[in-house]
């Protein structure tokens, strides 16, 4: 399985003040370990970056995500995530506009995406995005 992890998974897996056992960080660290593909975006990257304080803690995340391949949008990607948005919208669902273009990154590709985000879960109901589930 590829997985594209959401900022949300990745900001609880990489904080060191509490330590979390939650579901998508342990799937998370065994993906790591069972050496499965994990990408990334460089708006997932930006989220982190901004959502962590001091230069060192940036620098060492920077550092991580080199090993990970980036996925970069295309022009193509940025329409369909539009169309994602208003197939939401129009059934109720708000979904953000960094979040339509992670899914149709997803779905492009053919990734899972893992996330704690409930919306995304949501969105799932009206657009071919695959979420991971927990299989508890």
């Amino acid at each position: 399985m590829t997985l594209l992890v959401d900022t949300s998974v990745w900001s609880l897996a990489l904080r060191r003040d509490a330590p979390v056992a939650g579901t998508e960080v342990l799937a998370l660290r065994a993906a790591i370990g069972s050496g499965d593909t994990i990408v990334t975006t460089g708006r997932v990257l930006q989220e982190l970056l901004q959502g962590f304080a001091g230069p060192r803690a940036r620098k060492d995340i920077a550092q991580r995500f080199t090993a990970l391949p980036l996925l970069v949008p295309e022009r193509q990607d940025d329409i369909d995530a539009a169309e994602i948005r208003t197939v939401c919208r129009r059934a109720g669902v708000r979904i953000g506009t960094s979040d339509a273009l992670l899914s149709q990154l997803c779905i492009r590709h053919e990734l899972t995406l893992l996330t704690t985000g409930a919306d995304f879960t949501l969105a799932a109901r009206h657009c071919p995005l695959r979420v991971w589930r927990s299989a508890a």
